[in-house]
């Protein structure tokens, strides 16, 4: 039995990479060999090492994708910025290179898509996260609206996180709506700002309930997370949690603040 194709041709794969060729080798793969294409294909490079950037001009034939390069590294914010300033199709799934679609992502991905047509007013889709968005309203289709609300009584600050880097579809003029990333800082503190400024300029998004369902991120002792955090915050330490506990009060604080009186 022949399988069919699922070719998305308004929408562009954006990845970014960064010294991890073998996890974007897996992540390309993976959509080939469940018969995902796309309009197009990006791969934005953050200076990686040269014998990384050897293996995706290896790669790049064998998948058909554009490279962006640049000759040194700059950071998240500048390499989200030129892989996205290359898109020319209407919709964009944006996707870090340690990530890898699971067999259900195909029927959701669809779903999104449909959803996006039918109301316009949606600029992001989200398919994967680390803990469940605070505060929801259910939409359709198993998937449910982000509501963002400003008060200190809604104490949680994940309700900052209506915009994340993990896995999304969103609409190609993000960087016209929302601006551009900030450059020259942390990669942490890069996504903080644009949802900050997704938030203020009344960005809508949708995010998926069964958000462990449709990706795996995958980091090896070859290819591991390029974004380190410190110990103290991962800590299950029952002194450690105290400390946080108090640490993401303060935060919450702070980023309110941020919200209000920072634009």
């Amino acid at each position: 039995m022949e399988i069919k194709e699922s070719y998305f041709e308004e929408i562009t794969l954006l990845i970014t990479h960064y010294d991890r060729s073998a996890s974007l080798e897996r992540l390309l793969q993976t959509f080939a060999k469940q018969h995902i294409s796309f309009g197009d294909i990006v791969v934005s490079d953050d200076g990686s090492k040269p014998e990384h950037l050897e293996r995706l001009k290896v790669l790049q034939p064998v998948y058909n994708f554009r490279l962006i390069t640049t000759p040194v590294n700059k950071g998240l914010g500048n390499n989200i910025n030129k892989g996205q300033d290359a898109v020319t199709t209407p919709y964009t799934l944006y996707i870090q290179e340690d990530f890898e679609p699971k067999g259900a992502f195909l029927t959701h991905f669809r779903d999104a898509l449909d959803i996006m047509h039918a109301d316009h007013g949606l600029d992001i889709v989200r398919f994967y996260a680390y803990f469940k968005y605070p505060y929801l309203k259910a939409y359709a289709r198993g998937f449910s609206e982000m509501i963002f609300k400003p008060g200190f009584f809604a104490n949680n600050h994940l309700k900052f996180y209506v915009y994340s880097d993990h896995p999304h579809l969103r609409r190609s003029n993000f960087l016209e709506k929302f601006g551009r990333y900030p450059e020259g800082i942390k990669g942490d503190l890069t996504e903080y700002r644009m949802a900050l400024s997704f938030i203020q300029k009344k960005g809508r998004g949708l995010f998926f309930d069964h958000f462990n369902d449709l990706f795996y991120q995958r980091n090896s002792a070859d290819e591991p997370s390029t974004m380190g955090r410190s110990s103290w915050r991962e800590s299950k330490n029952p002194v450690a949690l105290a400390v946080r506990s108090v640490y993401l009060q303060f935060k919450l604080l702070g980023w309110t603040y941020d919200y209000f009186f920072k634009h």
